[in-house]
């Protein structure tokens, strides 16, 4: 989340919403003079219930674009539905493989070679949304799953905000077959981020 703050994208970060009360990105948000909200899942008897307050508290935004950064819940196909094609996400692997938990660790003992991460539109079955981008990076003899999480995440900084600059500047194209094509992308030869970041 704050990688998006900081990244000077052509948009306005209309709030900054959280199920965790005490999460860091609350006061990260309002450092950056963003405006904040608590929708505390605690609170709430079932997870329908949960989403639909907390699709009444982004409704009232009218935000172009739903951004899901450290979200760690499942969410329910009426709110997906609810924002078809303006719903992210980011998942640390290079979907599909390794979806849910614990991508890192899996990774290591599936003895990957390549691991990564992924920015994906969200559709209700978890972590099979259309990709939008992707960055890969090796797995280094003797890593850890903290060394690996840790490379993964500065690629994950990195794409991210590219991302969501894509869709402001209406060039991710989401087609019927549930695929995402990029209107004016360049070459992707020699590149670990597919496709490549601008600039």
């Amino acid at each position: 989340m704050e990688a998006l703050l900081k990244a000077g994208l052509p948009a306005q970060i209309a709030t900054v919403i959280s199920n965790e009360p005490a999460a860091k990105g609350l006061a990260t948000a309002r450092n950056h003079e963003v405006t904040t909200a608590v929708v505390d899942h605690h609170a709430f008897g079932d997870r329908a219930t949960f989403d639909a307050a907390l699709a009444g508290e982004i409704d009232r935004h009218e935000p172009d674009l739903v951004v899901l950064a450290g979200f760690m819940r499942i969410l329910t196909d009426a709110f997906v539905d609810r924002y078809h094609g303006r719903l992210l996400n980011i998942h640390p692997s290079l979907l599909p493989a390794f979806p849910g938990l614990d991508t890192h660790r899996r990774a290591l003992e599936a003895g990957a070679r390549i691991h990564g991460c992924t920015v994906h539109f969200v559709t209700p079955t978890l972590d099979r949304g259309p990709i939008v981008i992707q960055a890969a990076v090796p797995v280094l003899p003797g890593d850890t799953e903290e060394r690996l999480a840790a490379r993964v995440l500065n690629e994950e900084h990195r794409i991210y905000p590219q991302a969501v600059r894509w869709f402001c500047e209406d060039r991710l194209v989401l087609d019927a077959g549930g695929r995402v094509t990029l209107k004016q992308a360049r070459a992707a030869a020699g590149t670990l981020t597919s496709p490549p970041i601008d600039g």
